[in-house]
């Protein structure tokens, strides 16, 4: 059985990147944020390998 993937809270997003949690929920909002998935207890969930891709595609399209 394959090792499941490491997920971060949207703690750990704003955390690695110092943003307030408002402004990455703005960020959800108009699209610019990484995907996440929704947990049944209304929680959201990053894919360690989304955020990565995510935030390297920042860099580039600068």
């Amino acid at each position: 059985m394959a090792k499941a993937e490491p997920k971060m809270t949207v703690e750990d997003v704003c955390g690695e990147l110092r943003i307030s949690r408002k402004t990455f929920y703005e960020w959800k909002v108009k699209g610019k944020a990484p995907h996440m998935t929704k947990l049944p207890n209304g929680e959201w969930r990053i894919e360690r390998s989304d955020f990565d891709s995510w935030y390297k595609g920042l860099s580039e399209a600068a």
